[in-house]
């Protein structure tokens, strides 16, 4: 019985507190009328930049995620609980990218 509970209390420790995987983490909200007087070239260079962006902030959630298996694992303490994570970036640059694409939809560049 101590067993079953003891694999219990760490299945809920390693579960609870980790970093969250990327593609878990929701857009924030960016308004696209940032966008709006923007020409096409414009708009694909901005698209570009919050993909390279949200790209960056991705992998680095998801190196704190792993980093964060392994740390509960050995030490019952996520390692992002210390350092912190990237999860309000990623947010943010999923909210970049769908305001572009809205904005490039919006402008006719994008059909």
């Amino acid at each position: 019985m101590k067993t079953l509970f003891f694999i219990a209390s760490l299945a809920v420790l390693i579960s609870s507190g980790c970093a969250t995987r990327p593609e878990s983490i929701s857009a924030s909200f960016v308004s696209h009328e940032k966008y709006m007087g923007q020409d096409c070239t414009q708009l694909a260079l901005q698209m570009s930049e919050a993909r390279s962006q949200l790209a960056k902030f991705s992998s680095l959630q998801d190196s704190k995620a792993n980093v964060d298996a392994a740390t509960v694992f050995l030490v019952l303490i996520p390692a992002s609980k210390l350092s912190g994570d990237h999860a309000g970036d990623v947010a943010k640059f999923k909210g970049e990218v769908e305001a572009v694409e809205t904005a490039l939809i919006k402008t006719g560049c994008k059909k």
